[in-house]
């Protein structure tokens, strides 16, 4: 692995150079396949760079709404969006067709799993047969969806190339995974550093310097078959420190008289050696409920198991059923039948003050309470982030917040720890609280009227027969 740097196009020619001149000039047209959380960032990075960008995509209400000047994405500024499309360097269209005029064609499609979770990566050899009548010769593709190693050569380039181009000789082919963190207001699509990875040391250069354009540092590896395992890793890494704090936090419930919670404050005192992670309801996003799966489907191909990368995962999806479990606790105790009780869940979103609710664990903690014979109507949440939400197949829409609707519900679920939120008040007013963010720290509030993720107060241990 190496730092890209300029001197390294010193060893280019034809119409290798050709295109790096093009970069190095701003001449070059950038196209974006997948206007969504990835693509959309990438693209307007190029236009304040001062590269003008070709936008494709299967959703024509999204193209419309670009191309009137309108901004999806949360982490992006409206005015940045609106100018760019005003002054002709951000355009979309549903048509791959548009992509001819492009120098630089970056692949940033959804890559989920299936009902058995086996990778689909669908999308992403759409994209490429999409693309194919209507590559050109020179030009130079950079997939960005996460996904498993070997998927660019396997299925990305036999797709390019019904096009009847041959890749490495006819045009080039990278691979360069996305980090993007929602909500992140200090690493953002410019200096987050990233990794590229080509079929062959050209085709590695070039993906290093088209998007050393708008990213400070590139850090070049020898295939992209590295770069996609190392962005499985990255996620992978998270998925399982998670579920180690998730299932420390369920042993400590078993104990009883151990707050989960100060533990872990207790060993992020060490200054190396450990990482914080903290327990939750369940991971969401599009990485890390899926890519411990895109691993896994893999190593069975070489017959070999992740147990451990499995097991994380496992532990991780069991948390929305764990907590589902501690709000039917709490009913349990309240005359009330399931018929009659109501729950308000706090946050849709998965993540604390983002819209994105793809996979978030409040859905699953919702099915779960539902499956208890909770009336589905019965069911509230309330998230100022995401004005409607879906859950099993129905909208529901946010509620109020008010002291008087909080009193209105036999228990209030914790989920996305949104500042938007005023806890002290919520605990006030509400009759019972599962908090499963620790939220509720540092709050005073009678014995009993909190649930807390990770402590079970005055649970005595079980004796062993000798």
């Amino acid at each position: 692995m190496q730092l890209f740097q300029r001197s390294l196009l010193e060893d280019l020619q034809g119409d290798a150079l050709n295109l790096a001149q093009r970069l190095t000039q701003k001449e070059a047209v950038i196209g974006v396949v997948g206007l969504g959380y990835v693509g959309m960032p990438i693209a307007l990075e190029y236009c304040k760079k001062g590269f003008r960008c070709l936008g494709v995509d299967v959703s024509a209400r999204k193209v419309e709404a670009l191309n009137q000047g309108e901004n999806f994405i949360e982490d992006l500024d409206d005015q940045e969006v609106r100018e760019m499309v005003e002054k002709g360097m951000l355009s979309a269209s549903t048509d791959y067709a548009v992509l001819r005029d492009a120098d630089v064609v970056f692949i940033a499609v959804p890559t989920p799993f299936n009902a058995n979770k086996d990778p689909d990566i669908s999308f992403i050899i759409q994209a490429g047969e999409g693309l194919a009548p209507h590559l050109q010769a020179g030009q130079l593709v950079i997939l960005k969806s996460t996904t498993f190693p070997g998927t660019t050569e396997d299925y990305l380039i036999p797709a390019l190339e019904q096009s009847g181009l041959k890749a490495g000789q006819d045009f080039y082919v990278a691979f360069s995974p996305e980090r993007v963190d929602p909500g992140n207001k200090v690493f953002h699509t410019g200096n987050t550093p990233i990794v590229t990875g080509g079929i062959d040391p050209t085709c590695t250069i070039l993906g290093g310097h088209a998007n050393n354009q708008i990213i400070e540092k590139v850090y070049l590896v020898d295939s992209p078959k590295v770069a996609e395992l190392e962005k499985l890793l990255e996620n992978i890494f998270r998925s399982v420190n998670i579920a180690l704090v998730n299932e420390l936090a369920l042993l400590c419930e078993r104990m009883g008289g151990i707050n989960v919670w100060e533990v872990l404050e207790a060993a992020s005192t060490k200054p190396f050696g450990y990482m914080k992670f903290t327990p939750g309801p369940g991971v969401g996003g599009h990485c890390i409920p899926i890519d411990p799966y895109y691993l896994s489907w893999l190593a069975r191909e070489y017959d070999f198991e992740t147990k451990f990368i499995t097991l994380a995962a496992n532990v991780n999806e069991s948390m929305p059923y764990h907590v589902g479990s501690l709000v039917m606790r709490e009913i349990a105790r309240q005359p009330v039948t399931l018929a009659q009780a109501r729950i308000l869940v706090l946050g849709a979103s998965f993540k604390k003050n983002v819209k994105d609710l793809r996979h978030s664990p409040s859905e699953m903690i919702m099915l779960r309470l539902i499956e208890s014979g909770i009336p589905y109507e019965n069911i509230d949440y309330t998230d100022p982030w995401a004005p409607s939400y879906e859950v099993a197949g129905q909208l529901k829409y946010s509620v109020d917040l008010s002291p008087e609707a909080v009193a209105g519900y036999h228990c209030v679920v914790l989920v996305t720890d949104h500042d938007a939120f005023d806890i002290p008040e919520v605990v006030k007013h509400a009759r019972h609280v599962v908090d499963t963010r620790n939220m509720t720290a540092g709050i005073a509030y009678p014995e009993g009227k909190v649930t807390l993720l990770g402590l079970t107060p005055g649970r005595k241990r079980l004796e062993l027969a000798h």
